[in-house]
């Protein structure tokens, strides 16, 4: 039999796609093994936590397999696809490697399909990832079994400094170890349940459901620990019939995650203003006969956006983020002004980079450009980072206000109710006026009531008044 020599084959892996993520899911692949690829031909298409990306292949050949199949969750850096790029006979996988998994039928990819430019994965010069091997144990597969076996309480503390020149901490990626310790978890105490021994988000999160693994670190106190075995029939435990459980992964984990750390890290304060947009209203109107304007997106939203904007300039310190690493206040001289956007694949928070520095006109296009590549699920990793402020309109649900969760990173976010007509008292009578509710969440450890209460106010006055766009603009 023959075999494939590092010389012919190349090995394409997992690149990072959006900066800092860990793992991307393999949604399709568009090529099979035998099939003949070049130089940036799309080969699959993948899912982050962030946005379905499509991967183009670095160079010519011919496959000769696909490491894993579709719905495959696969860490960054790991190879995912051979190919033989002397377009060699097929080959056997050396026993270190991935076994082979048979994917589903490919489609092939549409003629004149152009390809998104991403990293290529980890650079040649890179220290190449030891794969690890069947037998390996880690200390927490190493506790577990010695409490199963009755040799001992699970924590070990000792054998920790003994593994130290192979794995001096459990094995848990970066997001699941700032989880940990956000929620207080010592993950020397988790029993890991992803491949290899990996501590994942769901064995963080069960150690704290538990009531047990709190005292599991007591030598004292060894009987706790057997309490964990017991969940599992519950969890397992229930009616198809009448329920239906789907995975949390993508856009839609990442989005917990994200609020739940927003929620329990930023001390959350939020402040509400009912306001009187008549002439809001009948200025987007008038901007839609404007011919600057003519085939732009003009709504209430591109005036809340920009007095928002406006209110910014004016009160420079909302628009700032917290640095609990160096213990220092990030003050923000531009404004990427992110828009949460419902989608089919979650809640995702696109921004529009240098907002700040846009007119009107400026703004409508982005805006426009910014909601329509949401809603065909084309938004692009990079569009979802580095925002600096948020606005969500829970007002196209019918929904009058809300309480926003900030989004991480972020020190504000505004939330704009359903504009309806509602009788007001306007020049000393009571008239039928187009009224809305707006909420601003801000971080109480970088804005205080009274910069929070100015930004909100000056963001209704402006919209009661929209020709303060002019004047404070």
């Amino acid at each position: 039999m023959t075999t494939m020599t590092e010389a012919s084959v190349r090995e394409f892996k997992m690149p990072d796609v959006g900066e800092g993520l860990t793992e991307a899911e393999i949604l399709k692949w568009y090529v099979q093994p035998g099939d003949t690829v070049t130089d940036g031909q799309v080969v699959c298409e993948v899912e982050t936590a962030k946005a379905a990306v499509e991967l183009p292949i670095p160079y010519d050949g011919v496959v000769r397999e696909l490491r894993f199949a579709e719905g495959t969750t696969v860490d960054v850096g790991t190879a995912i696809i051979a190919v033989d790029v002397a377009g060699g006979a097929p080959a056997d996988e050396p026993a270190a490697a991935p076994a082979p998994t048979s994917a589903p039928e490919p489609e092939k990819k549409p003629e004149g399909r152009q390809p998104v430019l991403v990293g290529y994965g980890v650079a040649a010069s890179s220290t190449k990832r030891r794969p690890r091997k069947g037998p390996e144990v880690t200390v927490a597969e190493a506790a577990v079994q010695q409490e199963l076996n009755g040799h001992g309480p699970a924590p070990v503390p000792a054998p920790a400094p003994a593994a130290e020149e192979g794995r001096p901490r459990p094995l848990a990626k970066p997001p699941v170890r700032k989880l940990a310790k956000d929620l207080g978890v010592d993950l020397t105490t988790v029993t890991p349940s992803g491949p290899d021994g990996i501590i994942t988000r769901e064995d963080v999160h069960a150690a704290v459901a538990l009531p047990e693994p709190a005292t599991a670190p007591a030598p004292a106190t060894a009987a706790p620990v057997p309490a964990a075995p017991a969940a599992a029939p519950a969890v397992a435990s229930y009616d198809t019939a009448r329920e239906t459980r789907v995975p949390i992964k993508g856009v839609r984990k990442a989005t917990a995650a994200a609020m739940v750390g927003s929620a329990f890290t930023a001390p959350h304060v939020t402040e509400f203003v009912t306001v009187d947009v008549t002439r809001t209203m009948k200025l987007v109107e008038e901007l839609k006969q404007d011919k600057e304007m003519q085939g732009l997106r003009v709504n209430p939203l591109l005036l809340i956006a920009k007095a928002l904007l406006v209110a910014i300039k004016r009160n420079p310190d909302i628009n700032a983020s917290w640095d609990e690493a160096n213990q220092e206040i990030v003050l923000k001289h531009y404004v990427n002004l992110g828009i949460a956007a419902a989608t089919p694949r979650g809640l995702i928070v696109p921004n529009i980079k240098d907002a700040h520095a846009k007119t009107l006109p400026q703004l409508a296009e982005s805006l426009g450009e910014l909601v329509t590549t949401a809603r065909d699920g084309k938004t692009s990793p990079a569009a979802m980072q580095g925002g600096t402020v948020t606005i969500t309109n829970v007002g196209v649900f019918g929904i009058d206000t809300g309480t926003p969760i900030l989004n991480p990173g972020e020190a504000a976010i505004l939330a704009v109710g359903a504009i309806r007509l509602q009788p007001w008292v306007h020049k000393g009578k009571v008239k039928p006026r187009q009224v809305t509710t707006l909420a601003l969440s801000f971080d109480h450890r970088l804005v205080d009531g009274e910069l929070g209460s100015k930004v909100l106010a000056d963001i209704a006055a402006i919209l009661e008044q929209p020709k303060r766009l002019i004047t404070w603009g």
